[in-house]
């Protein structure tokens, strides 16, 4: 075999150094993460679409658009309307106020104290936007997402939830113009915008975590058949009015008309032709409604709940349709019918809609007790803590008005009730608070206020029960949170009927927020669609 020899003129070199001077293979380029790369191309059509809108002309808004940018600093702007609206006197425009207040509350601590502190991304270079649009001072924190898209998102989101269309589209309007501006005037980048937007949107839906939205009107079963004369003037509607209602004790010396009184001159001016009765202070109220039932083809009631329950004892017994005018401080079934102002109820009542709605009875429980002994409820029925709560409130209201006289025995009834003894449904309880509801009700609180329907033929059972010790401060927290759920010994049923016995004796019962007595035993009931009641068109 022959040998290998370098050939003459070659030199040799040893394995080791010929490695290393080998040429180093060619680097594979890593390959770059899909994510990104898609953070890149989305960095550069955020810094284009800034620069199309810096270099946009919009006349007429060069000088709009700057100012109402400036006005939503630290939310001045929504919490300006937020007022307007609270002062509005519709409850529907202050559930809405409030939401909106509650949905900026959760929204601007999430972008500016965590989203921001996040992501670090430094505000556009503003070469490109005209000077006529940059009159606010340069921010000094970071750019995404925007603090302001963030609270006018959440604004609106929160109104929409509760007000009428016709209110919630222009704070949509201009919460979205809020948005552009802060692009148009070179304070954010058009994503720093979305993400702001989208954040604000998240809050407001988010509220109903903590406070259901209520719908604007409870249904009724259409009463097919039903036939009533309405004329525009009023003509055969008996309004019967309690002067005292609605006051509320808010106005000491009657500076300013109760709601009650208000809503009578609105009948006045709107049907004149209608018959008034005013209810004197020591007036027997199921007979003044009995004789006005008599002769009218409507009876319309002016007053609070308790005032309403009345007068649908007298349209029941009298076969006449039931025309629920808000005049009361609460005005809770007015307002499940859809009729917060007194200007509703008169349209309801032109508009001659009639429905069907269930009343709700609680009646002695002995086989004697005839339909006579019938005690009805529109609303809720409840024994235990809240029986005291409406009496000490009673004996406040007259001294300091009705709501800080709430508030006040609220408190004390908080922390000083003691649970009740009770068999119900044949077994044996201690019952810090129960409430029955007319219909099943979609709120969680401890005072339900709202429903869906006023014809499900269902009772709302809702109790908190207790051991040998009341828990008192998760109770309590539990109570004014809105969340009875998180209570210990908290139960919650629907049923067509309920049977409660007293060992102790007679048994305290709240009905629509008037307190009676009643026997021992007593059993709680439904009459489906028994009350025909005017109302207005569903949305």
């Amino acid at each position: 075999m022959r040998a290998n020899h370098p050939t003459p003129g070659h030199r040799s070199l040893p394995v080791h150094a010929r490695a290393a001077a080998a040429p180093p293979p060619p680097r594979r380029r890593r390959p770059r993460a899909p994510a990104s790369g898609l953070l890149r191309r989305l960095g550069r059509a955020d810094r284009w679409a800034f620069d199309r809108v810096a270099a946009a002309r919009l006349p007429g808004l060069e000088y709009v658009l700057p100012r109402l940018s400036r006005s939503a600093d630290h939310g001045v702007l929504w919490f300006g309307t937020a007022g307007a609206l609270a002062v509005s006197r519709r409850p529907r425009l202050r559930r809405a106020a409030l939401r909106g207040s509650m949905a900026i509350a959760v929204a601007s601590p999430a972008v500016n104290i965590l989203g921001k502190q996040a992501f670090r991304r430094k505000r556009p270079v503003v070469d490109l936007v005209p000077p006529i649009r940059i009159r606010w001072k340069l921010p000094t924190s970071h750019a995404f997402p925007s603090g302001h898209s963030a609270s006018a998102a959440a604004f609106a989101t929160g109104v929409a939830l509760e007000a009428p269309p016709l209110l919630a589209a222009p704070v949509a309007v201009a919460a979205a113009a809020v948005a552009f501006a802060r692009v148009y005037t070179g304070a954010h980048y058009p994503g720093d915008v979305l993400a702001g937007l989208g954040i604000g949107t998240l809050a407001g839906l988010g509220t109903r975590m903590v406070w259901p939205a209520r719908p604007p009107v409870a249904r009724v079963t259409r009463a097919e058949g039903e036939d009533v004369q309405v004329s525009e003037d009023g003509a055969g509607l008996v309004a019967v009015v309690n002067p005292g209602s609605g006051t509320g004790g808010e106005v000491p010396g009657g500076l300013r008309p109760g709601n009650a009184e208000a809503a009578l001159g609105l009948i006045r001016r709107e049907l004149p032709a209608a018959e008034i009765v005013r209810l004197e202070p020591d007036e027997d109220i199921d007979k003044a409604f009995g004789k006005a039932a008599e002769r009218a083809r409507a009876l319309a009631v002016v007053g609070g709940d308790g005032t309403v329950n009345a007068a649908a004892r007298a349209a029941l017994k009298h076969g006449v349709p039931l025309l629920v005018v808000p005049g009361g401080t609460f005005d809770h079934f007015a307002r499940a019918l859809g009729m917060e102002t007194p200007a509703q109820a008169v349209a309801a009542y032109r508009g001659g809609r009639l429905g069907l709605a269930d009343v709700a009875y609680v009646t002695p429980a002995s086989a004697a007790a005839g339909p006579e002994e019938e005690r009805l409820f529109l609303n809720t029925a409840s024994f235990g803590a809240y029986t005291e709560l409406v009496d000490r409130r009673e004996r406040l209201e007259r001294r300091i008005g009705k709501w800080p006289a709430l508030a006040v025995a609220a408190v004390r009834t908080l922390r000083h009730a003691e649970p009740v003894e009770a068999v119900v449904d044949g077994r044996r309880r201690r019952v810090w608070l129960a409430f029955v509801g007319n219909g099943v009700y979609g709120s969680h609180g401890a005072a339900p206020t709202w429903r869906e329907r006023l014809d499900d033929g269902r009772l709302d059972i809702r109790m908190i029960t207790t051991g040998r010790r009341v828990p008192r401060t998760r109770a309590v927290a539990a109570v004014l949170a809105g969340h009875l759920r998180l209570t210990p010994g908290y139960r919650a049923w629907r049923a067509g009927a309920l049977e409660v016995v007293s060992p102790g004796g007679e048994l305290r019962l709240a009905r629509d927020g008037e307190v009676s007595s009643m026997p021992a035993a007593v059993r709680f009931g439904k009459h489906a669609g028994a009350l025909t009641v005017f109302h207005p068109p569903e949305d």
